[in-house]
């Protein structure tokens, strides 16, 4: 199989508000600049850590147009679709194409929590009404939801979901996913405290959130992880982990 069109670092960026909750352009700009340079894979706006249930529409598009700005097509750019409705996720979807989107990382509807077949439902929808690329982001803790590895089996047939951002905090789930649909997605670890051994298990790569504070460290493990260069990757890894733990413990 050849490297997925999505792996290594992908940061889930912040977004950066002036004292009066206005969007604090330069502000971003700086920071998504210096995450490039620091080496990082890719960018996702509007994420949790993004602010994403306080934004209205058109501030996530700005977000959005200030990354692609930002990127000038040196890492893809992915907007993060965690609407009301399917309907609305879709919609959102075609709005961030136009201004320039690499592609999504989609979760389920908000607010309500869906059943397996609803949940399956939204993903194949969205799936199929979208022009770019998708990684489903599975979060069972914080939105109640979860993806498991029998349901990405079934959506291993919609051929625009390409990626997995995996936050069960079961690092078990790689190896499981793994085994039921081999390569068919890049699965990147969502939980900072996971990631070298999801990676250790095949990950391919880290949706991070202390990487917004710490881009070359977090970069240097994912890069050692990849070159097999394990014990460089563990010194900073454990030198690292008492702040990665901060992730886990947002969670509960």
């Amino acid at each position: 199989m050849s490297k997925p069109i999505w792996h290594g670092v992908y940061p889930a960026l912040t977004t950066k508000f002036k004292p009066d909750y206005r969007l604090d352009v330069a502000a971003m700009e700086k920071h998504f600049a210096w995450q490039i340079e620091s080496g990082v894979d890719g960018l996702i706006v509007c994420g949790s850590l993004g602010e994403n249930s306080v934004l209205s529409g058109e501030e996530k598009l700005e977000v959005l147009r200030i990354a692609v700005r930002v990127s000038r097509g040196r890492v893809p750019v992915l907007a993060t679709i965690a609407e009301g409705s399917t309907a609305e996720g879709i919609t959102l979807c075609e709005r961030s194409a136009r201004e320039g989107a690499d592609g999504f990382m989609v979760l389920p509807g908000m607010r309500y929590v869906s059943d397996r077949r609803e949940t399956i439902a939204h993903y194949r929808a969205i799936a199929r009404a979208s022009a770019k690329p998708i990684m489903v982001y599975n979060n069972p803790i914080a939105y109640g939801v979860d993806v498991t590895p029998e349901m990405f089996e079934e959506l291993a047939g919609e051929p625009s979901i390409v990626a997995i951002k995996e936050s069960s905090d079961n690092v078990r789930r790689v190896t499981d996913i793994i085994a039921r649909t081999g390569e068919r997605y890049a699965i990147f670890c969502g939980v900072d405290d996971l990631a070298m051994e999801a990676m250790l298990m095949g990950a391919c790569g880290w949706v991070a959130g202390l990487v917004d504070a710490f881009p070359r460290e977090t970069v240097a493990i994912a890069r050692l992880i990849g070159d097999g260069r394990v014990d460089e990757a563990r010194r900073i890894y454990r030198w690292f982990s008492p702040l990665l733990h901060l992730d886990w413990s947002s969670r509960h």
